[in-house]
């Protein structure tokens, strides 16, 4: 079984890709995430968690969820991973995870597609992303190559520097990075309440029609980037930066 996270439709394109190659099901976490639902699920074939990287390793709302959901079934898991370029050493911490709830770990596979965290980096053109993704579709189809033989993802080269970027440098993207208070509406808002909707967390309520946002946030660029009129601002490091939304059919 196929379980995914994604936020502006990188990952939900690799696992449905994946899902088509494998001839699995693959299921969207959003509601279960959202509404912190940790029921159990059972699979008989190896489980595949599909993910977006965060400052080198999985977000904390899917680490988190792992944490706290029975896999009953088979005990062998892989994760599928969608980056803009480099993964680090996350799966340094995925094998520790997986230790802790019996899994047997199957190695970490990573994905390059479009980067979309403005609050940093800006996003490729609609031309560009097209590109990126066309390029990623034969990463994610090797992926499927391991998992329908039964055989663990390679094993990367891991560095000092992918050491140090996925422990030291995550804690503090973290601490420092991930806060919601710096989000911010123009008068161009509709009041749609589409951020709202979007928000895995839940962190975002509206208030007179304009969207207020909490404490609870994980830097998803959902509501920024899928804003149907580009009304969502991070201060200002935001500005001016093309949006980045998943083309709805990547030519291959």
């Amino acid at each position: 079984m196929i379980l995914y996270f994604s936020g502006t439709g990188n990952s939900q394109y690799a696992a449905e890709r994946l899902g088509q190659a494998i001839k699995e099901p693959a299921v969207d976490l959003f509601e279960k995430i959202r509404n912190r639902d940790y029921s159990a699920l059972s699979s008989d074939s190896p489980w595949i968690v599909v993910s977006p990287i965060y400052a080198w390793r999985i977000p904390r709302l899917v680490q988190n969820w792992l944490k706290q959901t029975e896999l009953r079934g088979c005990s062998d898991i892989y994760f599928a991973v969608t980056c803009g370029s480099e993964i680090g050493n996350a799966g340094h911490y995925l094998r520790r995870l997986c230790a802790s709830k019996g899994l047997r770990y199957r190695g970490i596979f990573p994905i390059v597609m479009p980067d979309n965290y403005l609050v940093l980096f800006p996003s490729p053109s609609p031309e560009e992303a097209i590109e990126i993704i066309r390029r990623a579709a034969p990463s994610i189809d090797e992926a499927a190559s391991y998992i329908r033989r039964n055989v663990p993802f390679p094993e990367p080269a891991i560095s000092l520097k992918d050491k140090f970027i996925s422990g030291i440098v995550n804690s503090l993207f973290y601490t420092f990075f991930v806060r919601s208070k710096k989000f911010r509406v123009s008068s161009s808002c509709i009041s749609c309440g589409r951020c709202a909707k979007l928000c895995p967390l839940g962190n975002i309520r509206m208030k007179e029609g304009r969207p207020v946002w909490g404490d609870d946030c994980t830097h998803c660029m959902a509501c920024i980037c899928r804003c149907p009129v580009n009304a969502i601002e991070y201060g200002s490091r935001t500005e001016g930066k093309t949006r980045y939304r998943f083309p709805k059919q990547p030519e291959q």
